[in-house]
């Protein structure tokens, strides 16, 4: 019977297709209702474009996982880029919008930047070489992982990228779950020949791939396996060996 290392951060990966396959069926509602000419131009304009991809993205990311910063973060980019739409379809206020923008980024800045921003963009490790909470959105980092019970983790990459280099670090004994998310970025992960690791990763128009290439005769620790798990969205991951 597996044991589950972490068992609080352990979800079903039918979770995530669930939640997939209910955002594909409203889209298919969507373009049966449009067919129909039911909508109005303006919200046909708004519902079928690229900001609402982008804040659906940041949705399914919300839901499918316990860190929802960066799901609010693809959900903020959009809904910035579509406001000026809506106003200027609906409220005719155009010209409002971006001195609006403004005024509330100078705000912000002037009372809580330094915080805001370390806490979204400079937030590369949160976690320890045990158990890694890595989060990249609009950055990139580098990072060799050092630990004698590694039990998995987290690592998001919004419009962002990361290596991960796991040679140095032994698994812990039972199942352990490295959880990915990449939207617009891509992470790298190299792991020992001898891990038992297994892919469970989901891309919607990405992908993630086993590049890595086995020695004869390799073996593996059967009471040890490190199962990478997650969603990959307009990005893409790597697993390699040396």
């Amino acid at each position: 019977m597996e044991t589950y290392n972490n068992p609080d951060k352990h979800r079903h990966h039918t979770g995530n297709r669930a939640i997939i396959g209910v955002v594909l069926l409203m889209a298919g509602l969507f373009l049966l209702l449009r067919n129909t000419n039911i909508f109005p131009g303006f919200i046909d304009n708004i519902i079928f474009s690229w900001q609402m991809l982008l804040i659906v993205i940041g949705l399914v990311i919300t839901i499918g996982s316990s860190d929802k910063t960066p799901g609010i973060i693809v959900m903020a980019v959009g809904a910035f880029f579509l406001l000026p739409q809506i106003f200027t379809d609906i409220f005719g206020a155009y010209r409002l919008f971006w001195p609006a923008v403004f005024i509330t980024l100078g705000i912000i800045v002037i009372f809580g930047g330094q915080r805001v921003s370390r806490k979204l963009f400079h937030r590369s490790d949160s976690g320890t070489d045990d158990f890694l909470d890595i989060v990249n959105v609009f950055s990139g980092s580098d990072r060799q992982i050092i630990s004698n019970n590694f039990t998995g983790g987290e690592i998001t990459c919004v419009f962002g990228g990361n290596k991960i280099d796991l040679t140095k670090s032994e698994l812990a004994p039972g199942v352990s779950e490295l959880e990915v998310t990449c939207v617009f970025g891509g992470t790298e992960i190299i792991v020992p020949e001898d891990w038992n690791v297994v892919l469970k990763i989901t891309p919607i128009l990405g992908g993630f791939s086993d590049e890595r290439k086995f020695s004869p005769g390799r073996t593996f620790d059967p009471g040890r396996q490190l199962v990478i798990k997650g969603t990959v969205i307009f990005g893409g991951g790597d697993l390699k060996c040396y």
